[in-house]
């Protein structure tokens, strides 16, 4: 269900604009995969700065992104809507922190934090049940991101092993 733009005000179609991943969301065939794009350029962003400064604007996006999405939740009226990705751009934006940004590093990162995102293993997908509206819809994706994270740096732990 979409609530009609003629109800909205600037500030709820702003949420649902940058909740739907500035639109990308809206694509009507993997919504979440094209979601999961944008995390690259906004990594990108966030890694010209130091460590610290990136990991802090990670908590503020995350945490931005609780807010709007519980709001796109309730302005569409169901449960973590398809058409909210900003979860998936947290995910991806963590899925790629601290690693190599090279192009094969990318798709093996955007690869894994698509199929933890999808699979939901535990504690993925016992984040999503337990956790309320906007928590629920981004936690279960950042914890996504932290394990493909940790799959691809023990991948490189393993390889510069041998």
């Amino acid at each position: 269900m979409k609530p009609s733009d003629n109800n909205l005000d600037f500030r709820d179609k702003s949420v649902l604009f940058f909740a739907s991943g500035l639109s990308l969301g809206l694509i009507p065939l993997a919504p979440g995969t094209f979601g999961s794009l944008l995390g690259i350029p906004l990594q990108w962003l966030f890694r010209q700065f130091p460590i610290a400064l990136e990991l802090g604007f990670l908590l503020i996006f995350v945490l931005i992104a609780v807010w709007i999405s519980g709001k796109a939740e309730s302005l569409l009226g169901h449960t973590d809507p398809s058409q909210i990705v900003i979860d998936e751009v947290a995910g991806m934006v963590l899925a790629l922190s601290g690693i190599p940004f090279r192009p094969l590093s990318i798709i093996v990162a955007f690869l894994l934090f698509r199929l933890f995102d999808i699979w939901k293993p535990f504690p993925v997908n016992y984040i999503e049940r337990k956790l309320p509206r906007g928590w629920g819809i981004v936690m279960d994706d950042v914890a996504a991101g932290i394990i493909a994270n940790l799959v691809l740096k023990a991948g490189y732990l393993i390889g510069h092993a041998w």
